[in-house]
């Protein structure tokens, strides 16, 4: 079985403000098997730049409502070594939350290219704010 390409998108939330938007948002795609949430993990750094990972069970769904309950495929692929990553950019006194996916949609797609004994040269991402800057839509 092919796999689709693995994304980890990093979520900022400056100031710890939460609105609860992004867990229905994901657990759509994941119910329309867009995606596979892969792993999730919760970094914070407090009012001296300590930065500090949490797992998304640890939280409880008081702190992290809707996210508990999304599935988790492998747990611990995301780390305090991924965590420490952001040390540079998630300034004091905010939070961050990594999700490692899978796109699942493009897993037929993989296998096509794999079938036909090509290979793929390199794969960008562009950042939909960067699209919405060049295209001028706000």
């Amino acid at each position: 079985m092919a796999l689709g390409p693995v994304d980890i998108i990093i979520i900022g939330f400056p100031g710890n403000k939460f609105t609860g938007e992004i867990a229905p948002a994901i657990r759509e795609l994941v119910e329309n098997e867009t995606i596979r949430i892969l792993d999730l993990l919760f970094v914070t750094t407090d009012a001296e730049g300590t930065i500090a990972s949490v797992r998304i069970t640890d939280l409880g769904a008081d702190l992290a409502p809707g996210m508990v309950e999304i599935e988790v495929a492998e747990p611990g692929a995301l780390d305090q070594d991924d965590a420490e990553e952001l040390v540079e950019d998630l300034p004091a006194n905010s939070s961050a939350l990594l999700v490692a996916f899978e796109n699942i949609w493009a897993a037929r797609f993989v296998a096509a290219i794999h079938n036909a004994d090509a290979v793929v040269i390199d794969q960008i991402r562009i950042p939909a704010d960067a699209v919405d800057d060049v295209l001028g839509i706000s």
